[in-house]
Order: structure tokens, then sequence, then C-alpha cells
């Protein structure tokens, strides 16, 4: 089954390391099958982590294909991946570049580069990594069964 991913945007007074309170924005992905529900199931997954009030700013479709969240608990950024899958059109004898679009949970960009390998390995075409980078997303929701 295709998921289909919202970024949601949030804004809210956070409290910082020194006690201060700041108005902060943060980035979240949500699994949702429209934007209705992708800010139903966003305002239930944040009222457990904000208290006070919160102001959603945007959601929109995230064009993503694949996600990648990794075992390692130390892992806390997601890095945007495009990757591109090369094919030979039989028509024309020409390379034919489809791109899609990753998130791979990392700690840092060469652990990103490898976890993104690693999930690779056993890809039937030959394919390029074409642009790996750090990503503001704070968190990601994925739509679970109520079992």
């Amino acid at each position: 089954m295709m998921r289909e991913w919202f970024e949601c945007k949030v804004k809210f007074e956070k409290e910082m390391n020194d006690g201060l309170t700041k108005t902060v924005t943060e980035v979240y992905l949500v699994d949702a099958l429209s934007f209705t529900e992708a800010e139903k199931r966003f305002v239930e997954e944040m009222s457990a982590f904000i208290r006070g009030e919160f102001n959603i700013t945007d959601i929109k479709r995230a064009k993503i294909n694949e996600l990648f969240e990794g075992e390692d608990l130390q892992a806390d950024k997601w890095f945007k991946c495009r990757v591109a899958f090369i094919s030979m059109d039989e028509k024309t004898e020409k390379e034919k570049r489809t791109m899609q679009t990753m998130m791979v949970k990392a700690i840092d960009l060469p652990d990103a580069v490898k976890l993104l390998q690693k999930y690779m390995t056993g890809t039937l075409g030959d394919y390029l990594i074409t642009s790996i980078t750090e990503t503001k997303i704070m968190d990601v929701f994925p739509y679970q069964t109520a079992e």
C-alpha cells in the first residue's frame, strides 16, 4: 500500500534548557489519507507533547516514496535522499532515470549514506544517489491501526 505523507508545521511556546520560553516552529511528517485526517492525527499526536496552545501553520503533501527508520536510538535527524533508478528505453536505446525521494533517519550525513546504501542492497536495477540533505523534520507519525 502506498503511503501518503503530509508535512505539518506547528508553532508553540517551548521551554528551553535555560528555563526561558521561546516561540518555535517545528516540522513533522504524518501518514494520512487526506489533509483533514492529517490535521486531526497531528493534533492528537502533538497534544501529548505540547503543554498549552499550539498553532498549525502549514500542512502540505510530501512526495516521499520510501521511509527508512534505523534501529539506532541515537539517530535523531531525518535526511531527504533523492535516488535515480536507471533503466534503458528499448525503443530509443537511451538511458532513462526515474527519480524517487526517500527519507532516512540517521545520526549524521555519513550514517545516512551508509543506511541508504544498506536499504538499497538487493535492488534489482541500477540506481544513483543524486542528493542527500538534512531536513528540519523533528519526528514522523506513521499510521497505526487501533489494535
